[in-house]
């Protein structure tokens, strides 16, 4: 994570998205670390409090029994939506 500067880039993406997005429009994002979670579901709820977003996945979707069967590595993942305002 460290090398990859994958937090700088995460958060600076975070900060990013609502210029790039029209209204109606929707950022994904995909974690597989409780540390990308947290930034992820803090930023979603902070411009949800200031109207900019509005959570299209009050939960994070994760992998289904079947899928983590077949695909071992799907077990962290964590997909979070928010759509524009």
């Amino acid at each position: 994570m460290e090398v990859n500067r994958e937090i700088p880039n995460l958060k600076k993406l975070l900060a990013d998205a609502p210029n790039l997005l029209v209204p109606g429009g929707r950022i994904g994002v995909i974690s597989f670390h409780s540390v990308e979670d947290k930034e992820v579901k803090l930023d979603f709820r902070a411009r949800k409090s200031e109207g900019t977003y509005e959570l299209v996945t009050k939960k994070p979707i994760t992998a289904s029994t079947e899928e983590r069967d077949i695909n071992p590595r799907s077990r962290s993942a964590k997909l979070r939506v928010a759509m524009r305002l």
